[in-house]
Order: structure tokens, then sequence, then C-alpha cells
């Protein structure tokens, strides 16, 4: 394993982790009272925008699993759109799972569905970047010893990590403590992003750590 290609993936991972701090700094000096906790919806949208925007642009300049086959340009116009489709139905099926789990139904709609979309974002967003619309691919590298590169290692471990996130975040939603951060969806989002942060540190290390041990192999 490249030692240079662990470090373009610590350094891509490191522009994500930056995306996300200048979407809760960047703002403030542009609107009054604008904080993380106390426009929390606004900092979802800043927050979904600026991770989504980084990560298109790195993975069209990194092209960590490009193809060698040239495919027209109806067949990326198909792709592209194919990509904004399952985008949203991920927006949609993490509403729905998020409500089964106790959010409000019909109360605080915004708020759970842009949860939603910033959980697709960190999850979902990457995958169509890595693998594209290719419902196959998902499974295979998110089954046991399924990823082929170091990039969809990283991919596997900043998903469960933003995953896992979300739902630690959930614990102290009905304590009685009356925090502000309490206020439904921002514990649970805050969770998320921590956890994605998490991720995209904690995989490059860990590949970096176990980069003897791990062999990946063309299926």
């Amino acid at each position: 394993m490249k030692e240079a290609e662990i470090r373009r993936l610590l350094a891509a991972n490191l522009l994500c982790v930056f995306s996300i701090i200048l979407s809760a700094v960047v703002p403030s000096f542009f609107w009054d009272g604008f904080t993380v906790l106390g426009t929390h919806l606004a900092w979802l949208c800043i927050c979904s925008v600026c991770v989504s925007t980084l990560n298109i642009i790195l993975h069209l300049v990194l092209k960590p699993n490009q193809s060698h086959k040239r495919s027209s340009f109806a067949h990326k116009i198909s792709r592209f759109l194919k990509c904004c489709i399952y985008f949203f139905m991920s927006c949609i099926l993490f509403h729905a799972i998020i409500v089964l789990y106790g959010a409000p139904l019909i109360e605080s709609v915004t708020e759970t569905f842009l949860f939603a979309v910033l959980l697709s974002t960190f999850t979902t967003l990457q995958c169509l970047c890595m693998l594209g619309p290719n419902i196959q691919a998902w499974i295979r590298v998110f089954s046991k010893n399924g990823a082929m590169s170091i990039w969809e290692s990283s991919l596997q471990i900043t998903t469960i990590c933003s995953i896992l996130g979300a739902w630690f975040g959930a614990f102290p939603i009905p304590l009685d403590w009356d925090r502000p951060w309490q206020v439904w969806p921002i514990s649970c989002s805050l969770g998320a992003t921590f956890g994605y942060v998490a991720g995209l540190i904690i995989a490059p290390l860990w590949i970096h750590w176990n980069r003897k041990q791990l062999t990946y192999k063309s299926r």
C-alpha cells in the first residue's frame, strides 16, 4: 500500500473537517446573531451545502475510483440524474427512519427533513461520489472485507461513525435537563457531525496502522 495514497486520503479528509469548521464560523461574520444552536436550521443547510460541494470537488480532482471506460455525454447526464434521485430518496428514507425512531410525525417536519439531508450528505453523497448509483457496489463495500481500496475503507468508517453519532446524539433528548441543545434535532445533528468528523480522522489513521494487514484485491 502506497504511503502517498494514504496521505492523499488524510489531506482530503482534513479538508472535509475544515469545511465543517468553516460552516460554523464564517457565517457569523456576515449574519448577526448566527450560532450553531440559535440558528440551527440555517447551519444545517450551510453545513450540508459546504460538505456536499467539497466532496464533489474532491471526487472530481482526486478521482479515487476512476473508471478506465470512456462514457458518453448522455451517459454522464443519466448518471448525474440518477445520483440526484438516489440522494433525494435517501433523504426521504432517512426521514422515515428518524420518525420511526421517535421523531415527531407532523410537528417539526422541517427540522426532521433537514436532519435527514445532513445524514444523507455524510453518508449517501459519499457513496454516490465514490461508487455512483450502483446499489450492488454499495452492498459490496459495506459487506465484510468488501472494500477494494483505502477510499472505500474510509467510506465504511465515516458512514458508520456518522450514523452511530446521530444515534448516540438522541440519548440526551428525553432527559429533563432543559438545555438549549436538547431541542430537536440539535443533539442528533451535532452527534452525526461529530461522528462524521471522528470518522474522517480515524479512517486514515486506522488504515495507516493496519496497512500491512490490508490487502485489496480486484473482484
